[in-house]
């Protein structure tokens, strides 16, 4: 006599097996750097990018600099990506709203540009090369990063 088992459920695995790959997904770590896209200035701008590069702190804010890929002299990141800066972007196009907001940091002018998803951009003003800082949703209101900049861009990218 043969036998045929059947399940009177049928099992189901699909939701719990998703559950658990996706929790395995979240509580996996990578050392991968964080990808920032490097911009494109004209020579003149490169330059002084390139002596920004040079005068850029080691840390800001307590976080030290990272190593964002990919390599360039245009870019910089502290803290693996909370804050990343990028030299000789194209200057905003809300730079030409009277409404926008702006903030000054140690000598410096920013343009602020508020995120609903991610942190705060700010961009230098009045300044040769366009220098733009991202910060992570953790400083949404919190420009005080910006401080630590303002030495090294004076210094570097000169006023308009």
């Amino acid at each position: 006599m043969t036998s045929s088992r059947r399940l009177c459920h049928p099992v189901f695995l699909g939701p719990s097996v998703a559950a658990l790959l996706l929790a395995a997904a979240g509580c996996s770590t990578t050392d991968a750097a964080v990808p920032i896209t490097v911009p494109t200035p004209s020579p003149q701008a490169a330059a002084y990018c390139r002596a920004l590069h040079e005068e850029l702190p080691k840390t800001v804010a307590g976080l030290d600099r990272g190593d964002a890929g990919p390599k360039s002299e245009l870019t910089a990141e502290w803290g693996d990506g909370e804050i990343v800066l990028r030299c000789g972007v194209p200057r905003p196009a809300k730079m030409d709203d009277p409404m926008a907001k702006g903030t000054e940091a140690n000598g410096v002018n920013w343009l602020l540009e508020q995120s609903e998803d991610a942190g705060p951009r700010f961009t230098t003003t009045y300044r040769k090369a366009y220098v733009e800082v991202t910060l992570s949703a953790a400083y949404a209101h919190d420009a005080s990063p910006l401080a630590a900049f303002g030495p090294a861009v004076r210094k570097t990218v000169p006023g308009l």
